[in-house]
């Protein structure tokens, strides 16, 4: 049998190659992006309480109306755009179903999607699927700000969306509201709908203020904007998300996720309704709970020979190990994870042509025990 695979370049993730060779290892894995903690024991509840009462079937398609309210509430107390329950908010299995899905209701074959590098691994595979093609401008190599007019210059004549995400991942940048501004007159001079990956929107550092394209009202009207319950409850494995769209995008949206995966798990769906009605202050204290985190893994490796990068978003610390080894660094994360025990993963994975730098980005979403026993090891570590 003859099979031509449709994703010539795709292989097994990075983040699942790091964590099975950190079990393998036993090492400490500050790779793939999940907590090693527990949400909030009021949303376990729930959900336990929602399958005993019998919410054990097909949710609506679009979402159970109490979620979408309350998504909706919420949009409108944190970034003052009001969004219609019934036709702007789609609930997905996971913000991954919701890129794919925003992606393919909009690319045509022939057409070019603009990506900003590094970016996280999905975005490409999900553009090609659908016949599209990526166009990758790479963003500042140390700061990770995105410069306007390469993004403008990059734009084809068949050129259909940009994609962009912030708090970024791997690095942490966040945008500001002077980047929206930038976005929205590039958007309006190519006729570009935007898809807004802002699965980190509540962990922002350092008294700064998510810049939502949902705050910028041009914006609002021509983007996907997606979100992600995992990041924000600690609870990746429910794979919950969803996107917030103006009707016209909507109605594309879901006749691409009705026949994806239709809906999305009913009890988690009811149990985060809850909390989101119950425990607002999760997700207003979380900046603060992931900022101490942030400062702790910092201090902790202050003495070794990782140069730290800034980080204003997200769970992630970039570190440069130049001064360590001359190795590339899908090799030096391998000897990371096999000689010192720590696993993390290489940034090259998120570029389609990645710099002459030497960075690894180490997640610290984890338990105090976690990252103290990460730095034991990495304090270890001399310089070549």
């Amino acid at each position: 049998m003859r099979i031509e695979t449709k994703l010539p370049k795709v292989g097994t993730t990075i983040f699942t190659v790091m964590s099975q060779l950190a079990a393998q290892h036993k090492a400490v894995n500050l790779g793939q992006g999940f907590p090693d903690f527990e949400g909030p024991e009021l949303m376990r509840e729930a959900l336990n309480r929602a399958m005993h009462e019998g919410k054990n079937q097909y949710a609506p398609m679009a979402g159970i109306p109490k979620l979408r309210e309350q998504i909706a509430l919420k949009t409108k107390a944190l970034y003052g755009c009001a969004i219609n329950v019934d036709t702007e908010v789609t609930v997905t299995s996971g913000a991954t179903e919701a890129l794919f899905c925003a992606i393919a209701a909009i690319v045509r074959p022939g057409e070019s999607v603009i990506v900003l590098d590094p970016c996280y691994d999905s975005y490409e595979p999900a553009i090609e699927l659908n016949g599209g093609k990526a166009i990758h401008v790479p963003l500042d190599s140390e700061t990770f700000a995105v410069d306007w007019q390469r993004v403008n210059d990059a734009v084809e004549k068949g050129t259909r969306a940009i994609l962009v995400n912030s708090p970024h991942n791997p690095s942490g940048a966040v945008f500001s509201a002077a980047d929206l501004d930038a976005l929205a007159e590039i958007a309006r001079r190519h006729d570009l709908i935007v898809i807004s990956d802002e699965v980190y929107e509540h962990i922002i550092f350092d008294g700064l203020a998510h810049q939502s394209v949902l705050r910028h009202p041009e914006l609002a009207d021509r983007s996907f904007v997606i979100s992600s319950f995992g990041k924000t409850y600690h609870c990746t494995g429910w794979k919950v998300g969803y996107c917030v769209a103006p009707p016209v995008l909507s109605t594309e949206f879901r006749k691409v996720h009705q026949y994806l995966t239709f809906c999305t798990f009913n009890p988690a769906q009811w149990a985060l309704a809850d909390v989101i009605e119950q425990l607002p202050s999760h997700y207003l204290e979380l900046p603060a709970f992931y900022q101490e985190k942030r400062d702790r893994f910092r201090a902790l490796l202050a003495d070794t020979p990782f140069r730290l990068l800034p980080v204003y978003g997200a769970y992630f610390q970039i570190v440069d190990y130049s001064a360590i080894s001359d190795r590339d660094d899908m090799s030096f994360c391998e000897w990371l994870t096999r000689d010192v025990g720590v696993a993390a993963i290489p940034v090259s994975a998120f570029y389609e042509t990645p710099p002459e730098s030497k960075l690894i980005r180490f997640c610290f979403a984890k338990t105090d025990a976690t990252l103290e026993a990460a730095a034991e090891r990495l304090n270890q570590i001399k310089a070549g």
